[in-house]
């Protein structure tokens, strides 16, 4: 694929200015050196203020189609919009001759993210996901110990991603109605199911539990996933709004020793907070490093303390800019996170029918 090359900065629209577009994209994006925040799609008036007030000369727009008519001062199209509306508004910036980046998950099945990668391939554009937990802190920490051979032979991944949210929030995240591609298993479950693909390679088979635990609650809000990988490796993967005490981040477990990490990356956290990328960004104190050994539980005393690596959400935007510019690779294809997909249609399909489903 070929870039556009230019010294100027490359212009970025971005649709939807609610929690994802303005807490993770712009200021990503604001960060990048390369890039620039043009436009801001919400027609929500209190988003449209605080759009103004921390990006004051930021084009706003109420519509996509707004963008999408002024496509050719664009370089860029982000879409941090609703689920639901991920397929057709990646669609039609793509047929506006737009790169598009797409928060995911990008499509609700793998069929739809193959349809996208194709017209994106036919257009000759840029399509990427943000998975941005592929720059996690305990991620990258991890992936240096699986490439240094510092666990042996990995046997078993456990990744949770839980929290203890007892009372449903409400809105389009928690909806019932399967059109809005809501909870856990897309949500959350698009994250460790992309982490654990990343780390072992395809899944041939899938098992999963998926429960509506909350009075209330209209979708999944506590599911389990198992997955075994074509190279042996097991995957057991929890997501949860309903965990009243929380597991480690990560359990891994090797031939030679583990790796067992508590706490969260403190990336989101300080984006929520209002912070912004800089010296020390994505760094945790040492009190929150992992342990790696054998024979005893981190807990009492066992294994020694691994720094964490910097997380490092800066790196995507950085990766999508050298893409469109012909200088580095699509840091996250669409196929990619189809292979995702593929996962996690299989584990709706095995709540649902109590079965095991081969890839």
């Amino acid at each position: 694929m070929t870039g556009r090359k230019t010294a100027a900065p490359l212009r970025v629209g971005l649709i939807g200015y609610g929690l994802a577009g303005s807490v993770f994209h712009a200021p990503l994006i604001a960060a990048t050196e390369g890039l620039a925040l043009d436009t801001v799609v919400t027609s929500h008036p209190e988003r449209q203020q605080q759009a103004r007030a921390e990006f004051p000369d930021v084009t706003l727009a109420a519509t996509p189609e707004e963008l999408l008519d002024r496509a050719d001062r664009l370089d860029l199209v982000v879409i941090a919009s609703p689920n639901k509306t991920h397929v057709p508004l990646a669609s039609a910036a793509l047929k506006a001759g737009l790169p598009v980046v797409v928060d995911k998950p990008v499509a609700g099945t793998a069929a739809e993210a193959r349809d996208l990668a194709a017209l994106a391939e036919e257009r000759g554009l840029l399509l990427s996901v943000f998975q941005n937990r592929r720059w996690d802190n305990d991620f990258l920490t991890l992936r240096k110990l699986l490439a240094d051979g510092a666990l042996g032979d990995a046997w078993r991944f456990e990744s949770r991603f839980e929290r203890w949210r007892p009372q449903p929030k409400g809105g389009w995240r928690e909806s019932g109605d399967p059109a809005e591609i809501g909870g856990l298993l897309y949500d959350l479950g698009s994250h460790v199911v992309d982490q654990a693909l990343v780390l072992f390679g395809p899944a041939t088979e899938v098992y999963a539990e998926s429960v509506v635990r909350r009075p209330g609650a209209e979708t999944d809000d506590d599911t389990f996933i198992a997955l075994t990988h074509a190279n042996g490796v097991r995957s057991h993967l929890y997501v949860s709004a309903t965990a009243a005490q929380l597991g480690p981040r990560f359990r891994v477990l090797g031939s030679q020793a583990g790796y067992v990490k508590y706490g969260l990356d403190p990336q989101e956290a300080a984006l929520r907070e209002g912070l912004r990328p800089g010296p020390r960004w994505g760094a945790e104190p040492e009190a929150l490093w992992g342990r790696v050994g054998s024979g005893e539980s981190p807990l009492t005393g066992g294994g020694t303390p691994v720094p964490t690596l910097p997380g490092d959400y800066p790196a995507y935007y950085a990766a999508v800019a050298d893409a469109l510019t012909g200088a580095g690779p699509n840091p996250v294809t669409a196929l990619e996170a189809a292979a995702a997909l593929d996962v996690l249609e299989a584990a709706r399909r095995s709540a649902r029918d109590k079965v095991t489903v081969t890839l």
